[in-house]
């Protein structure tokens, strides 16, 4: 993680603070401007921004509104879509605010209710689309909590950077439960299943398709292997796995051995070509 012990403390220290605060505001369930003077204050407090400067409300694209965006040095770093402390998070709740995002080339975008926050990743394709990178619930969560730690420090004013968003993101989506079961489903993962069968019990003839079944009908959750987060992780695996065998390929070919040149014989005298008589 890229961030330094004193940003690492801040934010143990802070997000254990407003735990007391956070708990105080679901039990007299404050509304969603309310909720949105928290995030703002946590804004500052747990991640680092300028409160003042580096903070807006009601940030406008196109035309439109979305509710608080952080924006440093004229750039826009994410936005996020605040709803009440005591409102249940949904899917189309951030469906306006990934719409914001693709419409201005914002990658990254939250979503919270103060207490639970989810961090998103836009895809600009067409359809537009997202992945949920991280999720924790503010209230529940160890303040020391590593992985905590780093989401939070990733979007901190200190340690906020494309190529470190980009990097959690692709460590958290290579090891989400869709990507783990797409491996587990993979031929290459049955196959080394199907060889340690064998290997334990050499009558067994077990065949890939059948533990493929199994795998799916008694192994795993049907939802890691049968929902759309499934096959955003499925063709992600696809992906990860071409881009590893080129890579592979590439270094090989680098570390090959250049071919011999064969030397043509000279005529010392005439610097011409040898030829018989």
């Amino acid at each position: 993680m890229g961030i330094s012990a004193r940003v690492a403390d801040r934010i143990s220290s802070q997000l254990k603070k407003y735990q007391a605060i956070l708990a105080d505001a679901q039990a007299r369930d404050v509304s969603e401007s309310d909720t949105v003077v928290i995030i703002v204050d946590m804004l500052a407090d747990v991640l680092g921004y300028k409160k003042y400067v580096e903070i807006t409300t009601e940030h406008s694209i196109r035309g439109t509104y979305v509710d608080l965006a952080v924006k440093v040095s004229g750039d826009v770093r994410f936005l996020i879509e605040a709803k009440a402390i005591g409102s249940s998070l949904k899917d189309n709740h951030i469906k306006q605010a990934i719409d914001y995002g693709a419409n201005h080339g914002i990658e990254w975008v939250v979503l919270t209710s103060g207490a639970v926050w989810q961090v998103y990743k836009v895809h600009f394709k067409q359809p537009i689309d997202k992945s949920l990178i991280f999720e924790f619930d503010a209230l529940k969560a160890s303040p020391k909590n590593p992985q905590v730690i780093e989401c939070l420090g990733n979007l901190s004013r200190e340690g906020f950077a494309q190529s470190s968003m980009t990097s959690f993101f692709q460590q958290r989506q290579v090891t989400s439960k869709f990507s783990i079961a797409a491996m587990l489903l993979s031929e290459r993962i049955l196959d080394k299943l199907r060889r340690e069968i064998r290997r334990l019990s050499p009558g067994c003839k077990a065949e890939m398709d059948e533990l493929e079944a199994v795998m799916r009908a008694d192994v795993l959750k049907r939802d890691v292997f049968d929902s759309d987060e499934a096959k955003q992780a499925s063709d992600y695996i696809k992906r990860a796995a071409r881009a590893a065998g080129r890579a592979k390929a590439k270094a090989a070919a680098e570390e090959a051995p250049a071919p011999a040149t064969a030397a043509i014989a000279k005529d010392p005298a005439a610097g011409s070509e040898q030829k018989a008589a």
